[in-house]
């Protein structure tokens, strides 16, 4: 059984109250529970923090023993060193995960700290993008 791991940051415990027209209207624990019950033969467990440090304690924890980690940094993404320092750190595979297309935003969310050391970056595509990053471990 693959077990993988959603990491969350900053703000996305107000998915389905935060900015609608953006992130959508269902919470991430009624997403959560929708992809658990499609996909009953992985082991995904799910972590959210609004701490930088939490995150990388986080992602030290299971960085060794998990066969892949889905990482939305949210804004970490473009302003924390440590997360990615923390990736590079790590042997479990990273894939980097947006549900909004960041380059259509503000200038400063094009950067990425996450990137450079993650497999790969899904962005754009809704709560969707979480779920092409748990086939891309399959």
């Amino acid at each position: 059984m693959k077990k993988l791991i959603i990491i969350n940051g900053p703000n996305l415990n107000l998915l389905g109250k935060r900015e609608p027209t953006i992130y959508g209207s269902l919470t991430f624990i009624e997403f959560l529970n929708q992809i658990k019950s499609k996909y009953p033969n992985i082991q995904l467990d799910y972590y959210q923090s609004n701490i930088e440090g939490e995150l990388i304690d986080k992602l030290q924890e299971v960085g060794f023993s998990y066969d892949g980690i889905i990482l939305n940094a949210a804004a970490y993404t473009h302003t924390s060193v440590g997360i990615g320092d923390a990736i590079k750190a790590i042997e479990t595979p990273v894939i980097e995960v947006h549900i909004s297309n960041t380059f259509s935003r503000e200038a400063f969310r094009h950067q990425s700290y996450i990137s450079p050391n993650a497999k790969g970056v899904i962005l754009g595509f809704g709560l969707q993008s979480y779920e092409l990053a748990i086939q891309s471990f399959l």
